[in-house]
């Protein structure tokens, strides 16, 4: 009996050895690419107006990995079945908790003496403000196209592939907290950027990095509650596509001193409030032994 645990213990050790492994090995080619084109290629600055080679490469990868494991798509959440309801609930989740975050933000401008409006337009996410406005047409379809190449990658490899090869070794919840780490720290390349091109200094710098990793942290843990309670990716890819598509490059909130003052105020609004919630959710249903 005594071998035979301690066989059972080695094979879960190596399966735990090699999942980790993975998770890292591919989470660090992702993110070399991703410096790559920050630094080097800057798609944002070219007439694409925005980073989003890095994330095709992503689910090149992706696909490959799943290939090689021999899996399917639907294996790590893209199921066919749900696919439409599942949208509709992330979007639905995403445009209830912004419309109050709005709300809440707007109504802060006002108290400041400082009215502000709602418009719509194209411009990329800045820490530091800077934004170029784009009204026409193929510019919103271009922006939905990127987002959607964005959302597919990420929620493919942090909550699809991550987790459930975490799950295989680890509970759930640390499963998720380890891909919701990942995704912080795979954010932090925003503000690097904005300290070596001297738009902030090395304080802010550092504080907005770990600001990155604790918002993108909540985000990341609350996609992963949602994968976990609907047993696919959709709704989370829904609220998350909702979150970069309309929050913060279609819809801005603009006052006397500029557009979205306030923008990192509300997404981070928005986010807690979608997170108390799917949270409750996630507890309700594991109380109901769901």
């Amino acid at each position: 009996m005594d071998l035979w645990e301690k066989i059972r213990d080695e094979r879960r050790d190596c399966r735990t050895v090699a999942g980790d492994h993975l998770c890292i090995a591919i989470f660090t080619l992702c993110l070399s690419v991703r410096f790559v084109e920050y630094f080097l290629i800057e798609t944002d600055k070219t007439a694409i107006g925005e980073n989003v080679l890095h994330k095709v490469v992503g689910i090149i990868l992706l696909a490959l990995i799943l290939k090689w494991e021999n899996l399917s798509w639907s294996d790590i959440g893209f199921h066919r079945n749900g696919f439409v309801s599942g949208i509709l609930k992330g979007l639905l989740l995403g445009s209830v908790c912004f419309a109050i975050s709005y709300g809440l933000e707007l109504a802060i401008f006002i108290l400041q003496g400082n009215p502000a409006y709602l418009e719509l337009y194209i411009s990329s996410f800045s820490l530091t403000g800077s934004q170029i406005k784009n009204t026409g047409f193929v510019f919103f379809l271009l922006c939905v196209l990127f987002n959607v190449i964005n959302v597919w990658m990420e929620e493919g490899v942090f909550r699809g592939l991550f987790i459930k090869t975490l799950s295989e070794t680890k509970p759930f919840m640390k499963a998720n907290y380890i891909a919701a780490f990942l995704f912080g720290v795979w954010h932090i390349i925003m503000p690097i950027r904005s300290y070596i091109n001297g738009e902030m200094s090395f304080a802010a710098m550092l504080l907005m990095g770990i600001g990155y990793i604790i918002l993108a942290g909540i985000m990341g843990i609350k996609w992963g509650l949602l994968y976990r309670i609907t047993g696919n990716l959709w709704a989370g890819l829904g609220d998350h596509l909702f979150n970069n598509t309309v929050a913060t490059n279609i819809l801005h909130v603009v006052s006397q001193n500029g557009a979205d003052e306030l923008q990192i105020v509300r997404i981070m609004a928005a986010q807690i409030i979608s997170f108390v919630f799917v949270l409750m959710v996630y507890y309700y249903k594991n109380r109901n032994g769901n």
